[in-house]
């Protein structure tokens, strides 16, 4: 396949996706002719399709915002009263007590597989900001990681792996997002197709042949018939490295409502290539916000108050053990987002805390494994985990497990509203945005480990509280009530804090006045926009 190139396209039935962002240094390695060619065989035959399911979600959207409640569907009820399990998990999933996230970042990858964690989920989603370098250079990490080449020598200090580290998987990015940096036919690829194509590409049949791989989270899924689309691609690009049927294994994040009426059709349709679902319990937050915008009973409290020990949370983790021990799969727990706080004992001695109190909570009710964010909480999960659970997973516990009403997925989240609250919000989702907008992915904010998702939950919150005037505890005790003017006179006072901060120059250094316009918008717009991260992408690289 080497007749042709970028600049002398080979004929059309044999076009390559086309690169349209400058390349750096090895990007030759990642963006070879045979893999564009790839890429664009992917585009054709899935793109299509994608579209459509995401034409789909806008029409769901429609129904749930009319009044429609999301329920489990009734054309797949046989799938729920049938007997079947997904196929054997390799031995290199086996156990998964402990799993770290991190974005793709050379250093930050190699911290992540030495620090003793069982698995490490590379992310070019949530945790990574998506400009073309961080994307082709965390392609180039993958396939040196791949090929047992994966270093770093710094001024300071030299990394490399160690002999044992935790198994990699990769979280490529979701359905709804495009690369703009690869094209095909003239549009911007699907970003999912992109990511897994590149790291299947060149790492597939590699990591098959040593037991490794390749292993894969997927994110955002809305559907079984967006999980189907996905097994489809598996399917193809399993012939096209020719690696065995089945070879390549995933674990689906149930992050967002709808899907999580739809656990067994996720699993059932990926029977072959999954091996667990997992609660992404703040992107189901925002989901679940985004979902019942329209329905003043749904509205949440300030995210503080929303915890996973009561009501529409409780019910999800708990259908979600469920479902998968039904089915032999991992019921994978959630993100512990605390952050070892420096020089103060006391506040760290307290994230450490709640981190174990939460591992407990998720240990006891049956998962089989929890996510953290910092090396430094690995042995914190991994203590709690190896107590409450001595073997490598309970997917064969005989416990008597709930079984979960879809009402029990709607239940109301009592709590309360304060001005600190809303503050907060601001506060957090503007500095993410700076950050995102500023190459960065994973970000360390008031000794909390935040990604895209924290952004989501702090603008869709404000959003559904201006939407249905929500009673607020202002700060100095009297009852209020949430409005554009009181939001604005709040969110200009925050910015001036942060311009007085950091300093003027700073502040338009770090792109804080695009954050708090691109904020702000989706705030406080008419029309929930779907996702904070599709205006954003439009100006991440100008």
């Amino acid at each position: 396949m080497s007749e042709g190139t970028i600049d002398n396209p080979i004929p059309r039935h044999r076009v390559l996706a086309k690169v349209v962002k400058p390349r750096g240094d090895r990007y030759d390695e990642v963006l070879t002719p045979d893999a564009l060619l790839f890429l664009a065989d992917l585009e054709r035959r899935f793109g299509p399709q994608r579209r459509i399911l995401l034409d789909n979600r806008r029409f769901m959207q429609e129904r749930f915002d009319d009044g429609e409640m999301p329920v489990q569907p009734p054309e797949t009820q046989h799938i729920r009263n049938s007997v079947w399990e997904v196929a054997p998990c390799p031995s290199a999933l086996q156990d998964r007590r402990v799993e770290i996230t991190g974005p793709v970042d050379r250093k930050m990858m190699i911290n992540a597989l030495n620090c003793g964690a069982k698995v490490f989920m590379a992310d070019f989603e949530d945790a990574s900001s998506p400009t073309f370098a961080n994307m082709i250079e965390g392609q180039i990490n993958m396939m040196d990681y791949a090929r047992g080449t994966l270093s770093l020598k710094t001024e300071k200090k030299s990394y490399t792996l160690n002999d044992e580290t935790a198994t990699l998987m990769v979280r490529p990015r979701g359905w709804h997002l495009e690369e703009h940096g690869i094209t095909v036919d003239g549009k911007p690829m699907s970003a999912s197709l992109v990511d897994f194509g590149l790291h299947i590409f060149h790492n597939g049949k590699l990591l098959a042949d040593s037991g490794r791989g390749p292993f894969y989270y997927l994110p955002k899924m809305e559907s079984y018939q967006e999980a189907r689309l996905w097994n489809d691609v598996f399917n193809f690009a399993q012939v096209f490295v020719d690696i065995p049927n089945g070879t390549i294994k995933t674990t689906v994040l149930i992050e967002t409502l709808p899907a999580a009426f739809q656990m067994e059709e996720i699993l059932y349709v990926l029977r072959n290539h999954i091996t667990g679902l997992n609660c992404g319990r703040w992107d189901y937050i925002f989901s679940y916000i985004k979902t019942l915008r329209n329905h003043k009973k749904f509205v949440l409290p300030e995210r503080a108050q929303v915890g996973m020990d009561r009501d529409f949370l409780k019910a999800y983790s708990e259908r979600l053990i469920e479902v998968c021990h039904k089915r032999r799969a991992h019921a994978m727990g959630g993100m512990a987002a605390q952050i070892p706080v420096k020089n103060n004992p006391e506040a760290n001695t307290a994230a450490f805390s709640k981190v174990r109190a939460d591992k407990l909570r998720e240990a006891r009710a049956g998962h089989d494994g929890t996510w953290v964010a910092h090396p430094d909480l690995v042995p914190v999960a991994m203590e709690v985990f190896d107590a409450e659970m001595p073997k490598k997973h309970q997917i064969h516990s005989k416990r008597a497990y709930p079984r979960i009403s879809d009402e029990a997925l709607l239940s109301p989240h009592s709590g309360t509203i304060t001005e600190a609250g809303i503050r907060t919000n601001i506060s957090v989702g503007v500095q993410y945005i700076a950050a995102w907008l500023c190459g960065r992915g994973a970000v360390p904010i008031h000794n909390l480990m935040e990604d895209a998702a924290t952004a989501e939950i702090s603008r869709t919150q404000i959003w559904q509280w201006l939407r249905h005037k929500a009673a607020i505890v202002m700060a100095e005790g009297s009852d209020g009530v949430m409005t554009t003017e009181l939001f604005s006179k709040m969110f200009d006072e925050e910015l001036d804090a942060m311009k007085e901060e950091m300093g003027r120059d700073a502040y338009i250094a770090g792109r804080f006045p695009e954050a708090a316009r691109v904020f702000e918008k989706s705030a406080t717009s008419v029309d929930l926009p779907e996702f904070l991260t599709l205006p954003a992408y439009e100006i991440l690289e100008k």
